[in-house]
């Protein structure tokens, strides 16, 4: 099967700590990270393209400033979400721990459940270091 794929990256920062991690990341530290949004088609649109990059950017931006961009993340049992929250501050609680992988996950869900026939989204959390995820 002959499949087009465009891919569309965007940019964001976060903070987070992995409570369930032996190593350094169980302490509060941030990140900035690129996403890469891939989307596959079969065919080509009347204007000869899987989709408008825009597009994706519009829908995925939109997502990430509501949810990821300069927010803290944290596990749902985190014990630092009564100071937070005390603080007003702003803190997103997942019922995973927040890992690149499941932020991973967590954008290309949204994409899918957006209508794009999303194949895969790949965060790197740092310059050296990625994780993707894709469906099949």
């Amino acid at each position: 099967m002959t499949m087009f794929t465009i891919t569309k990256e965007v940019y964001f920062c976060y903070g987070h700590r992995l409570m369930n991690h032996a190593g350094k990341c169980r302490n509060l530290h941030g990140h900035s990270v690129k996403a890469a949004i891939s989307v596959v088609q079969e065919t080509l649109n009347e204007q000869g393209m899987v989709c408008d990059f825009a597009d994706i950017r519009e829908c995925v931006e939109t997502y990430i400033d509501g949810h990821l961009d300069h927010n803290f993340l944290l596990h749902k049992d985190d014990p630092l979400i009564p100071a937070l929250k005390a603080n007003n501050e702003r803190f997103c609680a997942l019922d995973e721990h927040p890992t690149a992988e499941v932020l991973s996950k967590m954008i290309y869900l949204h994409l899918k459940e957006s209508g794009f026939n999303v194949s895969q989204v790949v965060l790197w959390e740092t310059a050296s270091a990625y994780a993707s995820y894709k469906e099949g």
